[in-house]
């Protein structure tokens, strides 16, 4: 399931990229790391004059074959999970003077980030934080840098997920 909250357009896209072009993508989740990826981005964004998106991935049901219960799990994970972008989007149009892109998908987060990839070109940079506790940078970062290394077009920053607000800022 691919649903775009808000969309991105380049008026002309077969123009190159220039600073003000560049979308630094954040994946947002309720893992405490991702602050320090979101505020990363923000603050990449806004000292080059671009912007930023994010991008909320839901499990699918586990009642898919109950219809009904299906839908409602459906529709509770995507209520749930446009409270937290608007919770986010609205920290980030503090941090950078902008509204991001939002975008809401269903299924497994490489798969679903690597398909929003694919599909929007304006997007350059995706930003993730690695996890802060002992069990490794967490299972999207390991997913990028191994076995799908190969279909990431763009760059992709790995931010400390244990750094200040503070340490951030002075990074960006």
């Amino acid at each position: 399931m691919h649903d775009t909250v808000t969309t991105m357009t380049r008026t002309d896209p077969g123009a190159s990229l220039g600073p003000e072009d560049r979308t630094f993508l954040a994946v947002v989740d309720d893992t405490l790391e991702q602050r320090a990826a979101l505020r990363f981005a923000c603050r990449r964004a806004g000292n080059t004059g671009g912007r930023v998106a994010l991008l909320y991935v839901t499990e699918p049901a586990e009642f898919a074959h109950w219809g009904f219960v299906g839908k409602r799990m459906r529709d509770e994970a995507r209520e749930d999970a446009e409270g937290l972008l608007q919770r986010q989007a609205s920290m980030v149009g503090r941090l950078t003077g902008r509204m991001p892109a939002l975008f809401v998908r269903e299924g497994s987060p490489t798969e679903e980030l690597l398909a929003l990839l694919d599909e929007e070109p304006e997007i350059t940079i995706v930003v993730l934080a690695s996890g802060a506790g002992k069990d490794g940078p967490g299972p999207l970062i390991t997913a990028l840098t191994s076995k799908h290394a190969h279909r990431l077009r763009v760059p992709m920053t790995i931010v400390p997920g244990h750094l200040s607000d503070e340490a951030i800022d002075a990074l960006a």
